[in-house]
Protein backbone atom coordinates (compact mmCIF):
# COMPACT_ATOMS: atom_id res chain seq x y z
CA UNK A 1 0.00 0.00 0.00
CA UNK A 2 1.49 3.24 -1.10
CA UNK A 3 1.90 6.10 2.05
CA UNK A 4 -0.40 8.51 0.17
CA UNK A 5 -3.92 7.53 -0.99
CA UNK A 6 -5.31 4.38 0.83
CA UNK A 7 -3.61 4.70 3.89
CA UNK A 8 -4.53 8.75 4.16
CA UNK A 9 -8.15 7.57 3.39
CA UNK A 10 -8.07 4.96 6.24
CA UNK A 11 -6.88 7.34 9.12
CA UNK A 12 -9.63 10.06 7.89
CA UNK A 13 -12.00 7.08 8.51
CA UNK A 14 -10.82 5.85 11.27
CA UNK A 15 -10.94 9.75 12.68
CA UNK A 16 -13.88 10.29 11.54
CA UNK A 17 -15.59 7.23 12.66
CA UNK A 18 -18.34 5.02 10.71
CA UNK A 19 -21.47 6.72 11.50
CA UNK A 20 -22.73 3.48 13.17
CA UNK A 21 -24.80 3.31 16.43
CA UNK A 22 -22.83 2.63 19.35
CA UNK A 23 -22.71 -0.61 20.38
CA UNK A 24 -22.85 -2.10 23.94
CA UNK A 25 -22.20 -5.42 25.27
CA UNK A 26 -24.28 -7.45 27.70
CA UNK A 27 -22.11 -8.52 30.96
CA UNK A 28 -22.26 -12.14 30.31
CA UNK A 29 -22.39 -14.23 33.04
CA UNK A 30 -18.87 -14.92 34.23
CA UNK A 31 -17.39 -12.71 32.72
CA UNK A 32 -15.71 -9.17 34.78
CA UNK A 33 -16.97 -6.32 34.24
CA UNK A 34 -13.71 -4.71 32.97
CA UNK A 35 -13.36 -7.07 30.13
CA UNK A 36 -16.92 -5.99 29.12
CA UNK A 37 -16.05 -2.59 29.27
CA UNK A 38 -12.84 -3.35 27.09
CA UNK A 39 -15.16 -5.26 24.25
CA UNK A 40 -17.44 -2.50 24.58
CA UNK A 41 -14.14 -0.22 23.81
CA UNK A 42 -13.45 -2.29 20.82
CA UNK A 43 -16.82 -2.71 19.33
CA UNK A 44 -16.99 1.24 18.90
CA UNK A 45 -13.38 1.77 18.18
CA UNK A 46 -13.29 3.46 14.55
CA UNK A 47 -9.57 2.33 14.48
CA UNK A 48 -10.45 -1.41 15.39
CA UNK A 49 -13.17 -1.54 12.44
CA UNK A 50 -11.00 0.10 9.87
CA UNK A 51 -7.99 -1.82 10.72
CA UNK A 52 -9.90 -4.76 9.66
CA UNK A 53 -10.81 -3.39 6.45
CA UNK A 54 -7.63 -2.74 5.67
CA UNK A 55 -6.17 -6.09 7.01
CA UNK A 56 -3.65 -4.32 9.73
CA UNK A 57 -3.36 -7.78 12.45
CA UNK A 58 -4.00 -4.72 15.03
CA UNK A 59 -5.22 -0.90 15.53
CA UNK A 60 -1.55 -0.16 16.89
CA UNK A 61 -0.57 -0.11 13.05
CA UNK A 62 -2.12 3.71 12.77
CA UNK A 63 -0.01 4.26 15.55
CA UNK A 64 2.88 3.91 13.27
CA UNK A 65 1.73 5.27 10.32
CA UNK A 66 1.19 8.07 12.19
CA UNK A 67 4.83 8.72 13.74
CA UNK A 68 5.99 7.78 9.88
CA UNK A 69 4.06 10.34 8.49
CA UNK A 70 4.97 12.86 11.19
CA UNK A 71 8.58 11.94 11.32
CA UNK A 72 9.73 10.52 7.83
CA UNK A 73 11.74 7.37 9.09
CA UNK A 74 10.42 5.08 6.77
CA UNK A 75 11.43 4.74 3.29
CA UNK A 76 11.47 2.46 0.00
CA UNK A 77 14.83 0.41 0.49
CA UNK A 78 15.42 0.65 4.25
CA UNK A 79 15.85 -2.08 6.78
CA UNK A 80 14.15 -2.21 9.61
CA UNK A 81 14.23 -4.13 13.07
CA UNK A 82 10.72 -4.52 14.94
CA UNK A 83 11.07 -5.52 18.47
CA UNK A 84 8.07 -7.17 19.88
CA UNK A 85 6.24 -7.21 16.54
CA UNK A 86 3.80 -9.39 17.52
CA UNK A 87 0.76 -9.61 16.55
CA UNK A 88 2.49 -7.66 13.07
CA UNK A 89 0.60 -4.25 12.71
CA UNK A 90 3.57 -2.55 12.65
CA UNK A 91 5.55 -5.02 10.58
CA UNK A 92 3.31 -5.26 8.12
CA UNK A 93 3.11 -0.93 7.69
CA UNK A 94 7.40 -1.31 7.78
CA UNK A 95 6.79 -3.58 4.70
CA UNK A 96 4.71 -1.21 3.08
CA UNK A 97 6.70 1.64 3.05
CA UNK A 98 9.83 -0.15 2.74
CA UNK A 99 8.54 -1.96 -0.33
CA UNK A 100 10.38 -4.97 1.10
CA UNK A 101 7.88 -7.33 -0.36
CA UNK A 102 8.85 -6.47 -4.14
CA UNK A 103 12.70 -6.81 -2.85
CA UNK A 104 13.77 -3.05 -2.02
CA UNK A 105 13.97 -2.97 1.78
CA UNK A 106 13.92 -5.71 4.21
CA UNK A 107 12.18 -5.99 7.75
CA UNK A 108 13.13 -8.65 10.84
CA UNK A 109 10.57 -8.64 13.33
CA UNK A 110 10.92 -10.27 16.60
CA UNK A 111 8.73 -11.56 19.50
CA UNK A 112 8.91 -14.08 21.84
CA UNK A 113 4.83 -14.77 21.05
CA UNK A 114 4.84 -16.91 18.25
CA UNK A 115 2.71 -14.98 15.06
CA UNK A 116 1.58 -15.89 11.38
CA UNK A 117 4.25 -14.80 8.69
CA UNK A 118 3.79 -11.39 7.27
CA UNK A 119 4.67 -11.89 3.84
CA UNK A 120 7.57 -9.58 2.78
CA UNK A 121 9.43 -9.72 6.16
CA UNK A 122 11.22 -12.23 8.25
CA UNK A 123 9.68 -13.11 11.68
CA UNK A 124 11.89 -14.80 14.30
CA UNK A 125 10.13 -16.21 17.58
CA UNK A 126 12.88 -15.34 20.16
CA UNK A 127 12.69 -14.08 23.40
CA UNK A 128 14.80 -10.66 22.97
CA UNK A 129 15.96 -10.73 25.84
CA UNK A 130 18.36 -14.29 25.22
CA UNK A 131 22.00 -13.89 25.01
CA UNK A 132 21.58 -15.09 21.48
CA UNK A 133 18.87 -13.16 20.35
CA UNK A 134 20.42 -10.05 19.24
CA UNK A 135 23.03 -12.42 17.52
CA UNK A 136 20.13 -13.92 15.37
CA UNK A 137 18.97 -10.71 14.47
CA UNK A 138 22.13 -9.11 13.60
CA UNK A 139 23.26 -12.20 11.52
CA UNK A 140 19.84 -12.47 9.65
CA UNK A 141 20.20 -8.32 8.60
CA UNK A 142 21.50 -7.80 5.22
CA UNK A 143 23.02 -4.90 6.25
CA UNK A 144 23.21 -2.58 8.98
CA UNK A 145 19.69 -1.20 9.79
CA UNK A 146 17.89 2.22 9.10
CA UNK A 147 15.22 2.21 11.63
CA UNK A 148 14.93 0.17 15.08
CA UNK A 149 10.85 -0.06 16.04
CA UNK A 150 10.17 -0.99 19.82
CA UNK A 151 6.93 -1.09 20.47
CA UNK A 152 7.51 -3.64 23.69
CA UNK A 153 5.98 -3.28 26.82
CA UNK A 154 5.80 -5.02 29.80
CA UNK A 155 2.53 -6.48 31.44
CA UNK A 156 1.13 -4.22 33.70
CA UNK A 157 1.02 -3.99 37.69
CA UNK A 158 -1.10 -0.96 38.40
CA UNK A 159 1.46 0.55 40.33
CA UNK A 160 2.95 4.11 38.15
CA UNK A 161 6.54 3.96 39.21
CA UNK A 162 6.88 0.25 39.12
CA UNK A 163 5.51 0.46 34.79
CA UNK A 164 7.49 3.40 34.01
CA UNK A 165 10.56 1.21 35.37
CA UNK A 166 9.84 -1.53 33.59
CA UNK A 167 8.81 0.17 30.52
CA UNK A 168 12.23 2.31 30.70
CA UNK A 169 14.03 -0.88 31.04
CA UNK A 170 12.82 -2.23 27.78
CA UNK A 171 13.42 0.93 26.00
CA UNK A 172 17.14 1.28 27.42
CA UNK A 173 17.37 -2.18 25.87
CA UNK A 174 16.21 -0.92 22.32
CA UNK A 175 18.96 1.75 22.60
CA UNK A 176 21.39 -0.84 23.34
CA UNK A 177 20.48 -2.82 20.53
CA UNK A 178 19.89 0.23 18.18
CA UNK A 179 23.69 1.74 19.16
CA UNK A 180 25.10 -1.64 17.98
CA UNK A 181 22.99 -2.29 14.34
CA UNK A 182 21.78 1.40 13.23
CA UNK A 183 23.51 2.88 10.33
CA UNK A 184 24.06 6.85 10.66
CA UNK A 185 21.82 8.73 10.23
CA UNK A 186 19.52 5.86 11.39
CA UNK A 187 16.09 6.30 13.71
CA UNK A 188 15.08 4.35 16.97
CA UNK A 189 11.35 4.67 17.99
CA UNK A 190 10.94 3.41 21.17
CA UNK A 191 7.93 3.40 23.45
CA UNK A 192 7.63 4.62 27.51
CA UNK A 193 4.89 6.15 29.31
CA UNK A 194 3.73 9.54 30.46
CA UNK A 195 6.16 11.34 32.37
CA UNK A 196 8.53 11.20 29.63
CA UNK A 197 12.58 9.84 29.50
CA UNK A 198 13.80 9.03 32.56
CA UNK A 199 17.22 11.37 32.20
CA UNK A 200 19.84 9.31 32.05
CA UNK A 201 18.72 7.52 29.26
CA UNK A 202 17.47 11.07 27.64
CA UNK A 203 20.88 12.18 28.11
CA UNK A 204 22.19 8.90 26.27
CA UNK A 205 19.33 9.20 23.44
CA UNK A 206 20.64 12.95 23.00
CA UNK A 207 24.12 12.11 23.11
CA UNK A 208 23.77 9.26 20.45
CA UNK A 209 21.27 10.51 18.39
CA UNK A 210 21.15 14.49 16.52
CA UNK A 211 17.35 14.61 17.63
CA UNK A 212 14.86 13.01 20.04
CA UNK A 213 11.13 14.17 20.48
CA UNK A 214 8.60 12.72 22.11
CA UNK A 215 5.25 11.57 20.32
CA UNK A 216 1.72 10.41 21.19
CA UNK A 217 -0.35 9.57 17.86
CA UNK A 218 -3.61 10.43 17.88
CA UNK A 219 -4.52 6.95 17.33
CA UNK A 220 -3.06 6.21 20.72
CA UNK A 221 -5.97 6.05 23.10
CA UNK A 222 -6.40 9.39 25.39
CA UNK A 223 -6.81 7.20 28.46
CA UNK A 224 -3.65 5.37 27.51
CA UNK A 225 -0.27 6.80 28.95
CA UNK A 226 1.79 5.95 26.62
CA UNK A 227 4.13 7.67 24.33
CA UNK A 228 7.18 7.13 22.18
CA UNK A 229 10.24 8.80 21.92
CA UNK A 230 11.80 9.24 18.60
CA UNK A 231 15.03 9.50 17.58
CA UNK A 232 16.93 10.36 14.37
CA UNK A 233 19.97 11.46 13.22
CA UNK A 234 22.11 8.40 15.17
CA UNK A 235 25.17 9.58 15.27
CA UNK A 236 27.39 6.46 14.52
CA UNK A 237 28.79 3.77 17.10
CA UNK A 238 31.79 5.28 17.55
CA UNK A 239 30.77 8.54 18.87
Amino acid sequence: MSRGRGQGKGQRAAKSGTRRMSQRVKTAKGRKVSSTLWLQRQLNDPYVAEARRLGYRSRAAFKLIELDDRFHFLAPGGRVVDLGAAPGGWTQVAVERTKAAQGSGQVVAIDIVEMDPVPGSIVLHHDFFDTDASLALKNTLAGPADVVLSDMAAPTTGHTATDHLRIIGLAEVALAFAAEVLAPGGTLIAKVLQGGTEHALLTEMKRRFAAVKHAKPPSSRSDSAELYVVAQGFRGATE
